[in-house]
């Protein structure tokens, strides 16, 4: 599940830079369009035999946890194994990303919400770097909600196949073994 803010105003933003990733895989997987379904818009299919779905959530980054309200009713369904955040993080510089297979939300209105909806911290996150916060910047929504720089955006850009990767050896092996993997 990709974070981020609908609208096209939102597009360029580092708040949606998991977006961007859920764009670049959905679009790897050739899962097709993304169709609209309560609260989110998701593309689903199957990656080498095994059925996925990426969702970005439509109700604005403080409450993302209400798209997971219809994953919740699947039987089977356990976020600790079938769910992978893909978030922004000022704690990380622009040019990393992070896996972690649980934790706190870190200040994280979308973590947050998500937490709140599934009443725990045991899930996947690829935390994407987006930072860092400038000096002297009072105000984090001002940066985060800000579009990124051209340069920047291609530091994006060329982390999406490595990111895609890392989410890939976590649908197929599992976070820890993608997490000692991955992580850069």
């Amino acid at each position: 599940m990709g974070l981020g803010n609908p609208g096209p105003e939102y597009d360029e933003t580092r708040h949606n830079a998991g977006f961007r990733l859920a764009d670049h895989l959905a679009a790897r997987w050739r899962l097709g369009a993304f169709r609209r379904v309560e609260r989110a818009r998701q593309a689903q299919g199957t990656r080498e035999g095994l059925p996925v779905r990426v969702l970005k959530p439509q109700t604005y980054m403080n409450r993302s946890g209400a798209a997971l309200a219809p994953l919740q009713t699947l039987s089977g369904f356990d976020p600790s194994a079938d769910l992978l955040v893909l978030v922004d993080d000022v704690a990380l510089p622009l040019g990393r990303f992070r896996l972690r297979g649980a934790g706190t939300a870190g200040g994280h209105n979308g973590l947050k919400s998500i937490e709140g909806t599934l009443r725990r911290q045991d899930y996947a996150r690829l935390r994407i770097g987006v930072g860092p916060v400038p000096d002297g910047l009072t105000d984090l929504a001002d940066f985060v909600l800000g579009p990124f720089e051209p340069d920047e955006h291609q530091v994006l850009i060329d982390l999406l196949d490595p990111m895609a990767e890392a989410a890939e050896c976590w649908l197929d092996e599992g976070i820890e073994r993608a997490m000692s993997r991955c992580n850069r």
